[in-house]
């Protein structure tokens, strides 16, 4: 357990995981209870269900866990959001612009805590907990004040959405979602991620469904729930963030039964560097790649390196690497210390950093050659606090074939690199996965840039910059195994949960086309 000063670190005042449940206690007392969550269907929070033990990747503390609800019981709250979605669906545009806001200007008043929430259920650090309430509060309001265009000469579904989201974005991706869905006229559902975030998400919804938004909260095994929140025929459409291995089973439900679906997976996002000079930039942008380390979809852990440029590259890369900032992301020299500024926390929990730490040691012994791991010296932590979910930064080269590492995301602060000497090698590499979210190519020159691009098989690319999914009317999707149905992002998002002429094709990654706006 270490830290980078000689004063030992202490827990930042007033934020401590009993400070934030009594604050949700008081703030929504209908949502929660001593000692659980509560669920919410049929507008009204229930008790149903199990509620599971689950420890904060901050320490490995207790918070709280999400209920095990049975299928049975996700029936009855799928047909209970099927009413609320036959009624809301004649609400009015004004009414329902009203409320939805009235729901933001609840949630920013709240802000402080579901960031607080964020911390310690899913271990971001303050400045990025900050960005994910504040991303989901500014891109709905965006969709409240330019709605009516988007909606004129739509309606909405037959039936509520269903939301099943990873853990790692609750706010800015899912809520943000799950308002923007209601403002088209839709009820929504939303299962709960199992790893994380649930105490932020109940908090959000009992702030929404206390201004008449049409909310339904579940929690439970995916397996067990997925009969009622994906096949049920009262669902109009589902809306799912995650792996594509479990991407993959829901695509073929939704696929069989014809039901409007926005899939999206993940894939190896890559960053190609070819005849490039401009070093500087590309050391300022390293630690950035880092952020929440790399546990989103639009992550960047694989390098592609003309051979010829790598010791160039290794100089850019590696003084930026060893500038990270780790630790626990409350824990400061005095009690009233301003939050510490880091670029990550821990990972989701221990099991995950374990199987980060045997993908890294498995490569190396299959031929890997390390270039860069992170030393846990140089971590922020409190005295004797558990370190289990942290994983120290680590790069390595020529990862081999045999390894997830070379074909998958690791989802962690691991980053590959491969070199290559052709034109022909870089764009097999960059497309490694089968289709991305996001890639960049580095190149100092325009026709070069120009020429490869359209080879890439990402939905977004930079040229020296990195890409993301974006905010307000910026699009987004994915190309190849990386997606699946309708893109999102500015207009899209309202067309693809809306229903328009009959003759519609939605942009998209669908079995029988593939239209990119």
């Amino acid at each position: 357990m270490a830290s980078t000063t000689d004063t030992p670190l202490v827990l930042k005042s007033g934020t401590s995981w009993a400070d934030a449940w009594r604050r949700c206690l008081a703030v929504a007392p209908e949502a929660f209870q001593e000692d659980r969550v509560l669920n919410l269907w049929g507008t009204s929070w229930r008790a149903d269900g199990r509620a599971l033990p689950a420890t904060s990747p901050v320490d490995g503390s207790p918070v709280a866990g999400p209920p095990r609800l049975d299928g049975a019981t996700a029936q009855q709250a799928v047909r209970a959001a099927l009413d609320q979605h036959r009624a809301w669906r004649h609400v009015s545009l004004p009414e329902r612009r009203a409320r939805v806001a009235a729901t933001l200007d609840a949630l920013t008043e709240h802000r402080e805590l579901l960031a607080l929430l964020l911390v310690w259920e899913i271990g971001k650090p303050w400045r990025l907990a900050q960005a994910d309430v504040d991303r989901a509060i500014d891109g709905v309001r965006w969709y409240v004040d330019g709605i009516a265009p988007m909606v004129e000469g739509r309606t909405p579904l037959d039936g509520p959405v269903s939301n099943i989201a990873s853990w790692n974005y609750p706010m800015s991706v899912l809520v943000h979602a799950m308002l923007v869905q209601a403002l088209a006229g839709n009820a929504v559902i939303a299962k709960a991620p199992t790893d994380g975030g649930v105490a932020c998400l109940t908090l959000a919804c009992a702030l929404a469904a206390r201004e008449g938004i049409p909310v339904t909260l579940v929690s439970g095994s995916g397996g067990e729930l997925s009969e009622a929140l994906v096949r049920a025929p009262e669902i109009g459409c589902v809306s799912f963030v995650g792996g594509r291995d479990t991407g993959a089973a829901v695509a073929t439900a939704v696929a069989d039964l014809g039901k409007r679906h926005i899939l999206e997976q993940e894939g190896l996002n890559t960053w190609g560097i070819w005849e490039y000079t401009d070093w500087d930039a590309l050391t300022a942008v390293v630690p950035k790649l880092f952020d929440y380390g790399k546990q989103r979809c639009t992550a960047y852990p694989r390098f592609v390196v003309q051979r010829a440029l790598f010791d160039e590259f290794l100089a850019a890369y590696l003084p930026a690497v060893r500038t990270l900032r780790i630790g626990h992301p409350l824990a400061v020299e005095h009690p009233e210390d301003p939050f510490p500024a880091l670029d990550f926390g821990p990972v989701i929990n221990a099991a995950k950093a374990k199987e980060l730490d045997d993908q890294v040691a498995e490569a190396i012994s299959r031929g890997a050659v390390p270039l860069h791991r992170g030393k846990l010296s140089d971590t922020r932590f409190l005295p004797g606090q558990d370190t289990s979910a942290y994983v120290q930064p680590v790069t390595l080269l020529n990862p081999p074939p045999s390894s997830p590492l070379h074909h998958a995301e690791p989802f962690g602060p691991v980053d590959t690199i491969v070199l290559v000497d052709t034109e022909a090698e870089l764009l097999a590499a960059m497309n490694a996965s089968n289709g991305a979210l996001v890639a960049t190519l580095s190149t100092d020159d325009e026709a070069t840039y120009t020429r490869l691009a359209p080879q890439i098989r990402a939905f977004k690319l930079g040229r020296g910059t990195p890409r993301s999914r974006g905010d307000r009317d910026e699009l987004f999707g994915g190309l190849g195994a990386s997606w699946r149905g309708a893109f999102v992002g500015g207009e899209l998002l309202v067309r693809a949960v809306t229903r328009g002429p009959a003759d519609e094709r939605l942009p998209g990654n669908f079995p029988e086309y593939q239209l990119v706006p």
